[in-house]
């Protein structure tokens, strides 16, 4: 029989589980930077396994021995990735030293007084449309210092993030057989099989995925720099590469590389006439961005997103969406790769519940 003790006891069950699940969920928003952490290293430390199988099994290293190489690699590869920007900085430099601040408001000037007299010819007062569409009202300035704020805070912040990162992954990499073991001692017998098969599903897709993606950045890379050479760019290969890597940022990184490239074709051009050089120069660089994005995600991106992770497009927009929104740039970047381990996980240990099965049948 049900009695108003039962139904009392019931509600406050009820709320304290929600309760309960609150606090878990804020105190995860709150080391949403940890989590993050984590989720980076676990992911360096797949992509170094075969490079650990090779310097343990081949070259006989031990296990520390084997981390600490392994970092010291991933160390001087990101070292020779800043180096190969510093003669683009130089350059950049060089070139705003010989910028003529005087000469180029001359061009826009004159660039001005081009379009507002091509407007007059046309019969169009072009000042009085501007007014009425009242555009300038709706341009908010600040956003753009936001974004440069937000970008000088990532980079203050890139220092201990890089720190942190390659710590964890050391212990990951080097006591990684250990993690193995302990988990399958907290969880029962019966799903130490699942551990095992979940690993392997998790190693071969993540594999794949990573693979796929070096690929679809090298022939960006490749259309990149086409473009810029063909329009006598002087640090194309430079240029190209780093706005190749730019795409690792699903959908926002393509179109930072594009201004990217816009900036510094302006720049490298600096002393030639605006109108006649600096500017059309500049359009067709930004128009063959836009066609080599263009086939990137009409034919690179749906290969990677459906051969290599099984996964349907839409589900990698809505999760990279998603993460985005949660915890910004990074949160995009590792989406896929993270959603491919849970999927996984979530297949292994409950096959039966029929969502689960739906969102994995491609697995």
């Amino acid at each position: 029989m049900v009695t108003s003790k039962t139904i009392s006891n019931g509600i406050l069950r009820a709320l304290a589980t929600i309760l309960v699940i609150g606090i878990v969920l804020y105190f995860l928003y709150e080391i949403q930077t940890v989590i993050v952490y984590l989720c980076i290293s676990l992911i360096l430390c797949l992509i170094a396994n075969p490079l650990v199988i090779f310097l343990k099994q081949k070259l006989k290293f031990s296990n520390s021995f084997a981390a600490t190489t392994t970092i010291i690699v991933f160390i001087l590869l990101l070292t020779g990735f800043i180096f190969l920007f510093v003669p683009l900085i130089i350059s950049q430099a060089n070139n705003l030293s010989l910028l003529d601040t005087n000469q180029l408001q001359t061009q826009f000037m004159e660039t001005e007084r081009s379009i507002e007299a091509y407007f007059n010819v046309q019969h169009v007062d072009l000042n009085k449309m501007l007014k009425d569409s009242k555009i300038t009202s709706m341009l908010n300035f600040s956003y753009f210092t936001g974004f440069i704020n937000s970008i000088l805070n990532f980079m203050a912040s890139m220092g201990m993030g890089l720190v942190s990162v390659f710590f964890i992954t050391f212990f990951f990499i080097k006591d990684q057989e250990s993690f193995k073991a302990t988990a399958r001692k907290i969880l029962p017998d019966s799903n130490e099989d699942k551990i095992i098969n979940s690993i392997t599903k998790i190693n071969h897709l993540l594999t794949r995925y990573f693979i796929g993606l070096l690929l679809q950045l090298t022939v960006v890379f490749i259309l990149y720099l086409i473009v810029l050479v063909i329009f006598g760019n002087k640090n194309a290969f430079v240029i190209a590469f780093l706005c190749a890597v730019l795409n690792i940022i699903p959908y926002i990184g393509p179109i930072i590389g594009t201004i990217l490239a816009a900036i510094l074709t302006m720049i490298s051009l600096i002393g030639q006439d605006f109108r006649s050089e600096i500017l059309p120069t500049t359009i067709y660089v930004v128009i063959g961005f836009l066609l080599v994005q263009a086939i990137d995600n009409n034919i690179s991106q749906p290969i990677i997103s459906s051969k290599s992770v099984n996964s349907h497009p839409l589900e990698i927009f809505l999760i990279t969406l998603i993460s985005g929104i949660t915890f910004g740039i990074v949160g995009m970047i590792i989406a896929v790769p993270l959603f491919t381990m849970i999927k996984v996980i979530l297949k292994e240990f409950f096959p039966d519940n029929k969502i689960i099965s739906v969102l994995t049948e491609r697995i």
